[in-house]
């Protein structure tokens, strides 16, 4: 069963949280951050993305950095300003683009059921990343973003979060500039202890997004609560919880930037032995075929059913591109070193593939289509670790507008 916990929400008020809110600290650079934050004091990137308000150059792991961030959160606090809710509470986060929309609830997740497997993971996390945001959290004493949290569809949450929108004044609605509306609605008293009992019935949690955060507030946690295992908010995580009937994956696209030993009609020769190869496009229409950019034109490869036999992670397209593609034709290896290989997200479309392509940054890429929440969550209830760079869940939760003070 999963666990949902009511917390005392630090936020923005209305008039401030469309200057607050900022992306997740983990999907830009640097410079890319300095440049969101630009002329804009309020933004949560001055907490998130500290080392923008320091020296070009800053080693972003430095004692400054998280030193600057503690400092940036107070201001914040108080400029903004941030409140702290009067009482535990729950929420309804909508974020919607064009037609997408999708309703999760917004709470405190225990880090209990995330060590015990109820709350699953689908990829490893990298050490440097997760020293990173512990020390963040330490410092701060706070989660200042949420993770991005799937559950199995149930009627009875459905009717609930339908209840708070339909009836609740909504704390703030923004429009992000990359035109996301992100709404949030406060649950009322007698909703909460009825979303509460409605998530007793949830059998699994799966992280879509996140999971350097989760992991983060684990070992948080375990220093905080001390040798005596001691109990606090420390105890539990951030997160927004989504129904798999609302999610949207996009894909996770591949580029090449040499060919090796081949040119351009010894690959297609190589890939006309294995596969059914013919004109294509930058959008698969299904799984098995993956679109190939190549010397000016849109092929597509035909991988064919995956076999029965093969476990639920090895028989993605992903891993079948790489297994029966990438290694064995192109030489590339692991992809998380190999420097060859780069992804690209699908919300940046097969144009950039063929931008990239054209440019002469890559010499052949690579679109895959999307990997399905059920597949994901196959995976996962299989203990299994989706292929690198395999899930790309858009659109993103905000950072800033919900924080929990631990």
């Amino acid at each position: 069963m999963a666990t949902l916990i009511p917390f005392r929400a630090l936020r923005p008020t209305p008039r401030a949280a469309s200057r607050v809110a900022a992306v997740p600290y983990d999907v830009v650079s640097t410079d890319e951050a300095r440049s969101l934050a630009a002329g804009n004091p309020l933004s949560f990137l001055h907490v998130s993305r500290a080392e923008i308000d320091l020296p070009p150059g800053t080693d972003l792991h430095a004692d400054a950095v998280y030193a600057r961030a503690v400092d940036n959160f107070r201001a914040l606090t108080r400029d903004a300003p941030l409140v702290v809710e009067d009482e535990p509470s729950l929420y309804v986060y909508r974020l919607r683009r064009g037609e997408h929309v999708q309703d999760g609830v917004a709470a405190c997740y225990s880090l209990a059921e995330y060590d015990a497997g109820v709350i699953r993971k689908h990829e490893h996390t990298r050490p440097d990343k997760e020293d990173d945001r512990t020390r963040h959290m330490i410092a701060l004493r706070a989660q200042t973003g949420p993770v991005f949290l799937v559950y199995r569809a149930a009627r009875a949450i459905d009717d609930l979060v339908r209840r708070t929108i339909d009836h609740a004044t909504p704390l703030f609605d923004v429009v992000a500039p990359d035109e996301v509306q992100h709404t949030l609605w406060k649950v009322d008293g007698r909703d909460q202890a009825a979303l509460v009992d409605a998530f007793e019935a949830v059998r699994a949690l799966y992280i879509a997004d996140g999971h350097h955060r989760a992991a983060s507030a684990a070992r948080a946690r375990r220093e905080l609560a001390g040798p005596g295992g001691a109990s606090g908010e420390w105890d539990t995580f951030l997160a927004v919880a989504f129904p798999d009937t609302q999610v949207q994956v996009l894909p996770y696209n591949r580029i090449v930037r040499d060919l090796g030993r081949h040119t351009a009609s010894t690959l297609l020769q190589a890939l006309r032995e294995r596969f059914a190869l013919k004109a294509g496009s930058g959008a698969p229409g299904r799984a098995g075929d993956v679109g190939m950019f190549l010397d000016g034109r849109w092929h597509s490869v035909e991988l064919g059913p995956a076999p029965s036999a093969l476990s639920p992670g090895d028989r993605l397209d992903v891993s079948r591109l790489q297994d029966q593609v990438l290694t064995p034709i192109l030489g590339i290896g692991d992809v998380r070193t190999d420097a060859r290989i780069d992804f690209v997200g699908g919300a940046r479309g097969t144009r950039e593939l063929e931008r990239l392509v054209a440019s002469g940054r890559a010499a052949v890429a690579f679109a895959m289509h999307p990997v399905s929440v059920a597949d994901l969550m196959a995976v996962c209830d299989a203990g299994g670790i989706m292929p690198p760079k395999s899930t790309w869940f858009e659109p993103k939760l905000r950072d800033g507008l919900l924080s929990h003070v631990i």
